[in-house]
Formats: C-alpha cells, structure tokens, sequence
C-alpha cells in the first residue's frame, strides 16, 4: 500500500479529482498550504508600498492506494497538474505499513 502526496496548483484540483475519480479512486485528502521552490515568490504593490510574498498557495492531495494502483494515481496526477510552467508542484510516494478504518476495524487495503 502506498501513500501519494502531490503539491499542485490550486486552479488544477477539479480537474486532478476528476481524473483520479475516473481511475476509481474513492477518497482523497485535501489541504491548502503554502510554499515555494524554484518558483520563489513575487512582489506585490499594495497602497504605494512594496510587500514580498515568499510563500506561493499551493494545494496537497493525499490518496492512499493499493500496490495494484499506484502507479496509474501518480501518472494521472502527473498529466492533469501538468501546465508546463514553473511551479506545477512535486508528487511524493510513501509506503504504508498499516491502514485501519475507524469505524470498522477494517484493516489493510479493504480500509482504503
């Protein structure tokens, strides 16, 4: 079992969540955060005074997902965040020792 983590563009989650729902992902985390990378920040003028923004929004999508499916989640994601442009975001991959449903009990990846 794999945990997915991918930092994209906000603008590009409908169309990630739809891509991954297509694939038959059930469920998905989401989060808004802010970072930057290669794409630093920018500056923004603001009542005749210069302001520094280091700190880009950005959005995390967490999917957990049997060994079966990982690879099609990441290349999706890959392809429906992609705009070619600085700043697309990073998908990291992380293995999963154990899942458990709450509610159930329910172990592994009948949990996901």
């Amino acid at each position: 079992m794999k945990k997915i983590e991918a930092i994209i563009k906000p603008f590009k989650l409908d169309e990630v969540k739809e891509g991954l729902a297509a694939i038959g992902v059930k469920g998905l985390t989401v989060s808004e955060v802010k970072g930057f990378g290669r794409q630093k920040g920018h500056t923004e003028l603001y009542r005749g005074a210069e302001y520094e923004i280091d700190f880009l929004p950005k959005i995390k999508v967490e999917v957990a997902v049997g060994d079966d499916k990982f690879q099609a989640v990441i290349d999706t994601i890959q392809e429906k965040a992609q705009t070619g442009k600085i700043g697309d975001g990073k998908i990291f991959v992380h293995n999963l020792e154990k899942i458990i449903r709450i509610r159930t009990g329910e172990m592994g990846e009948n949990a996901i």
